[in-house]
């Protein structure tokens, strides 16, 4: 019989072998936590990055638009045997704000738009003050529309409470929403209506979610804000309609998840409409952002009619 000697085979004694799962475990656990560190970084960068973008898509539909604000297209003569110039109805200084073709009117602290009523049917509470409504008329032509090729439309910006999350009870957004209509006079008619009837007009299409607040604060032509706006509904107001050179479009937004991982305290420069006129401050997890442009309205003349 062969004989055996394990007396000079190597091996790992149950210590060693403990040790190195104990140094493996760190080693994993250093690398877990550095990947979770990276990802959560990367996560953030992500969605502050999809804020910011979506953010600058709703503020250059508002400026795209406001800037449109009283455009009124003048054909000349022609050979279309087309008037040269608008013939629709022009309806300026009305109490009404349905029936108004004033360029740009603005009504402060309110929520929702119901097209039927004059004003919105939902307004704040007296402690959390948002949004206002922007309602932007302006005209364009259409040379292959026999029947009306001169148009006019009306734009509006308006906001609604979304659904409060029971955890998160303090935590108020809003989403911004815009409707379309177009005033609707055939040539050879002496009068028109407003009607969301056309092939590219909307009611109450969802532009962006998770806003914190919405303002819009016009400029005369000295840089002094118009008080009160620029609204038919008060006969103030009515006189600030066609004073209007410029609008600052102030809006906050809200992260869609929780941002932070522990509770701040932030606050939002340049979004100074409170019940105290300061400066709003949160205590939140959310990140918040705000932008805050200008945008000349080149096309308001004194005088009104466009």
């Amino acid at each position: 019989m062969i004989k055996k000697n394990y007396k000079h085979i190597a091996g790992l004694t149950l210590i060693e072998i403990l040790i190195g799962v104990i140094v493996s475990s760190l080693m994993m656990a250093a690398i877990y936590s550095t990947y979770s560190i990276v990802n959560r970084t990367y996560n953030q960068v992500v969605d502050k990055a999809k804020i910011s973008q979506s953010s600058r898509d709703l503020v250059g539909l508002l400026m795209r638009d406001t800037r449109m604000a009283g455009f009124k297209y003048y054909l000349g003569n022609n050979n279309l045997n087309l008037p040269k110039e608008s013939y629709l109805e022009f309806k300026s200084g009305t109490s009404d704000i349905r029936e108004s073709h004033d360029p740009i009117i603005i009504v402060k602290n309110h929520l929702g738009f119901n097209k039927d009523n004059e004003n919105p049917s939902v307004a704040n509470s007296a402690d959390k003050v948002c949004c206002d409504i922007i309602h932007i008329v302006f005209d364009d032509f259409n040379q292959n529309n026999d029947s009306q090729p001169y148009l006019r439309y009306k734009v509006s910006y308006f906001a609604e409470k979304n659904d409060v999350d029971s955890n998160d009870v303090d935590e108020e957004t809003y989403s911004v929403y815009k409707s379309k209509a177009l005033f609707k006079q055939d040539i050879g008619i002496n009068s028109g209506d407003w009607t969301y009837g056309c092939d590219d007009c909307y009611e109450r299409e969802l532009i962006k979610d998770n806003i914190v607040d919405m303002e819009f604060v016009a400029f005369d032509k000295d840089g002094k804000i118009l008080l009160p706006p620029p609204n038919p509904s008060t006969l103030a107001g009515r006189t600030n309609l066609y004073k209007v050179r410029s609008v600052d479009i102030r809006i906050a937004f809200r992260s869609d998840k929780k941002f932070f991982n522990n509770i701040i305290d932030r606050s939002l420069p340049g979004i100074q409409r409170t019940i105290a006129d300061a400066m709003p401050s949160f205590s939140t997890r959310y990140l918040r952002e705000n932008i805050v442009v200008t945008v000349h309205t080149r096309n308001i003349v004194s005088g009104g009619n466009f």
